[in-house]
């Protein structure tokens, strides 16, 4: 399906993947609505890009709020084509500290977060999107899911973060086959390394460390990547119910 004027929504959509996704959503010639809490950063995209962008300040684990989120994109571009969840959380913690085992509630936010946020965000958008008249291939639109190598190789104290990434994973292909039926596709990204706001607070060599642990290339992603990876997806149909690794092929280690 043709990115050029079709209108996308991005959760996570002031920084990193999603503000990358934004751009490259806007270059196309489409319209996006950015739904991220960050809301000097999100007006900031937003007023970039110009009239075909459009930032709802956006907590992804509220319906509500969500749902705004979703019906004033479709209000303001007629529709919503695209859905592409970035939002996401990843401190680590060990289930047993030093002084005491993880808080129920650090792992429950977690998961609140980065798999009941995806899905909030997902169920809603796709209410909106199996409401557009179909394209000549019977396509309504696509949504695409971000997980993470953590689903795979989670690494000591991310118990919780690969729990809510590997969900995202399992989730991917029957979501995939009930949309099927309705003309929409549904993949997953799951990033290596990226130069993200996750990786913003390490000192620079500690960067350049981790990006060396990269096969090839030996450094960490760039989000404009991640979006070349999410243009690939949302115009090639046959892309559907499946996990594609963004990574170098790197394997993370235990530590």
């Amino acid at each position: 399906m043709d990115i050029a004027g079709r209108t996308a929504l991005v959760t996570g959509g002031a920084s990193g993947l999603g503000a990358a996704t934004a751009r490259m959503v806007h270059g196309a010639g489409g319209q996006v609505v950015l739904a991220d809490l960050a809301e000097e950063g999100g007006v900031a995209l937003a007023d970039e890009l110009g009239e075909r962008a459009l930032f709802v300040r956006t907590d992804v684990t509220s319906a509500e709020q969500m749902a705004a989120a979703v019906h004033q994109g479709a209000e303001r571009f007629g529709a919503v084509h695209f859905a592409v969840c970035c939002a996401g959380i990843g401190p680590p913690k060990r289930v047993l500290g030093r002084e005491a085992p993880m808080p129920l509630e650090f792992f429950a936010k977690t998961i609140e977060v980065n798999l009941i946020g995806t899905f909030n965000a997902l169920r809603l958008a796709a209410e909106v999107i199996a409401k557009n008249e179909p394209d000549a291939a019977g396509e309504r639109g696509a949504i695409v899911m971000t997980s993470s190598v953590a689903a795979y190789e989670g690494q000591i104290g991310q118990a919780a973060y690969s729990a809510s990434k590997g969900a995202i994973v399992g989730m991917t292909l029957p979501i995939a086959r009930e949309f099927a039926a309705i003309g929409i596709r549904v993949m997953t990204i799951a990033p290596g390394l990226f130069d993200t706001p996750l990786l913003a607070g390490l000192p620079e060599e500690a960067r350049a460390s981790l990006g060396r642990q990269v096969p090839f290339p030996a450094r960490l992603g760039r989000p404009d990547e991640f979006a070349d990876l999410v243009r690939q997806i949302l115009t090639t149909p046959m892309l559907n119910g499946s996990v594609i690794r963004l990574d170098g092929a790197i394997r993370m280690a235990p530590r």
